[in-house]
């Protein structure tokens, strides 16, 4: 298959490369220490009030780093696992794993002890970097892994002095945050540094090819898999996001929220490593969900960067106190994790008066595939924008046959930041990937004549009525457009006459919502096919870590379908 019309190259602004160097950086340990020696004295991190400069994050990743080296003895290639959420703690165990040539593998902080269980092993972890809060869970499942060395953590340790003791002690003693756990072994993440200090850093020579993250897909549609993300695979995509943001962002002057967590690949390439290349301070949100604390902190930062997702936007939006922000020095706002609904970024921008510039990727491509540019003023609504530079993008039908402009076929991608494949898993692999090396999405997607693209749905999760495809994208656009609703997951439940039938599930914006007025409108609105069976009202819906509605776990309490 050769590359589908490339229209998109026409929408590149000038000065912005058809192709960028995957190799700017050889490994992200020589990218470490360009930025912390170019950016200094400049804030790299701020969370909760306190911050550390590139200088601190270049000599507390190098302790940790000699720690791991002298005290625990790991070596090149050996799994490390940090589960944690957005603290200071997190870059420098990060960027300090990866300084000793540690394979670093994020591990979302509310897993349950089981799939806590299946990723350690899975992955041959021997090290875990874990808050304190989680901690019971990894002493129920700890015999049971490869893991030899507990690290713990507590959510004031960064923050120095006597803050961090009020704030350790509110956490596990007011609040009752840290459930008793019993883990005779486990180390102060705080003292490792301490010893580290002590210690002697022995640089590790690393290529491009070398393993830097095994970043564990959702395990939405089965079993949780370890994409093998490269050295390159990760540089080269932070390059072409760099590329795509060099418009209007300056070195050493921009100022990113992170409210999307750090072990999330969404915002460890585009918030973390793509904003160290420009020297940004990145404010990190340790809990986006208290969404009252989060407004409140970004009104003492004038910020020029945001990322999120529809449910963040959608929450802010509908959040009493987010007329009060200012969003005067704001330049880009960035989505993607899900489709961004149209009547969310129409308020965005209204609201705000900046764009959403929506993007789209997987964790396999890490993640970044296509966006549309910020700052240029041609974003396009309902879009994912084209692909980014070196990327290569193909829509195809279920015979691998390049589809028609205009017509939904599946998206297959190339490009330095695809994955080489799943950790230990030759078939699974194979599955993903085509006899001459195109990745296989899952996804169904739609090129215009510009080479704009705009993602249909999970070719997984498309809706069988009578014969007809529905996506539940398309769907949950025109339900949430209703002045009354809040938030909506579309599902298909088995129907005996027409296969399946459209069911949604509802959080209501206003408590008058009926069930005859939303049908009502959905009839005005949308084909008879596609209009929902059921409606189910709910107080919420089930997210993923980053914020993305679970059709899966909407879709397993559907056994009986509920109007």
């Amino acid at each position: 298959m050769d590359n589908q019309i490339s229209p998109w190259f026409q929408h590149y602004p000038e000065g912005i490369s058809q192709q960028i160097n995957p190799q700017q950086h050889k490994s992200l340990a020589d990218f470490i220490e360009h930025c912390t020696n170019e950016y200094g004295p400049r804030t790299a991190f701020e969370c909760m009030g306190a911050s550390i400069t590139f200088n601190e994050l270049d000599q507390l990743s190098k302790d940790f780093a000699a720690f791991l080296q002298n005290d625990l003895r790991l070596k090149k290639g050996d799994r490390i696992a940090i589960q944690m959420p957005n603290l200071l703690q997190y870059p420098i165990a990060m960027l300090g794993a990866l300084r000793a040539g540690l394979i670093v593998i994020n591990t979302n902080p509310l897993y349950t002890a089981r799939e806590m269980k299946h990723q350690f092993n899975d992955s041959g972890a021997e090290a875990v970097v874990i808050l304190a809060n989680f901690a019971y869970n990894l002493e129920k499942i700890i015999s049971d892994t490869s893991i030899k060395h507990v690290i713990v953590t507590e959510i004031g340790d960064q923050l120095g002095g006597l803050k961090k003791t009020i704030v350790n002690a509110v956490v596990k003693y007011v609040k009752k945050m840290v459930p008793n756990y019993n883990l005779p072994t486990a180390l102060s993440f705080n003292d490792t540094l301490k010893q580290g200090e002590k210690r002697t850093f022995t640089r590790v020579e690393l290529i491009g090819v070398d393993t830097a993250f095994l970043q564990y897909t959702g395990g939405t549609t089965g079993v949780s898999k370890g994409a093998v993300l490269s050295h390159t695979n990760i540089v080269a995509n932070m390059e072409q996001i760099s590329a795509w943001m060099s418009v209007g962002l300056n070195k050493a002057e921009e100022t990113m929220i992170t409210a999307l967590p750090l072990y999330h690949i969404y915002a460890l390439t585009v918030n973390c490593f793509s904003m160290m290349k420009i020297g940004a301070k990145n404010v990190l949100i340790t809990n986006p969900r208290d969404m009252k604390g989060f407004i409140k902190e970004l009104k003492k930062h004038p910020f020029t960067v945001i990322t999120g997702v529809n449910t963040l936007y959608n929450g802010m939006l509908n959040h009493p106190d987010f007329a009060s922000v200012d969003f005067s020095h704001l330049k880009v706002t960035s989505a993607g994790g899900m489709a961004v609904q149209k009547s969310v970024a129409e308020l965005w921008q209204t609201k705000t008066g900046i764009p959403i510039a929506e993007g789209y990727g997987l964790t396999e491509t890490s993640p970044v595939l296509t966006s549309n540019i910020p700052m240029v003023g041609r974003e396009r609504i309902g879009t994912i924008g084209i692909p980014l530079p070196s990327t290569q993008l193909i829509i195809v039908n279920d015979n691998e046959e390049e589809v028609p402009i205009g017509e939904p076929g599946e998206i297959y991608a190339k490009g330095p930041q695809v994955m080489p494949g799943y950790w230990n898993r030759p078939d699974e692999t194979e599955q993903v990937f085509t006899k001459d090396g195109w990745f296989k999405t899952g996804d169904v997607g739609v090129m215009d004549q510009d080479g704009f693209i705009r993602i249909v749905d999970r070719k997984k999760e498309m809706i069988n009525v009578s014969g007809f495809n529905v996506y539940p994208n398309e769907i949950e656009h025109v339900v949430s457009s209703h002045k009354k609703v809040l938030e909506v997951g579309a599902i298909g439940v088995p129907d005996p006459q027409s296969t399946e039938v459209v069911k949604i599930c509802v959080v209501k914006k206003d408590a008058s919502l009926t069930e005859e007025e939303l049908k009502a409108y959905c009839k005005e609105n949308m084909t008879a096919y596609k209009v929902p069976r059921y409606i189910e009202f709910r107080d919420e819906l089930p997210k993923s870590n980053v914020g993305k509605i679970l059709r899966r776990l909407l879709k397993e309490g559907s056994a009986q379908p509920q109007s």
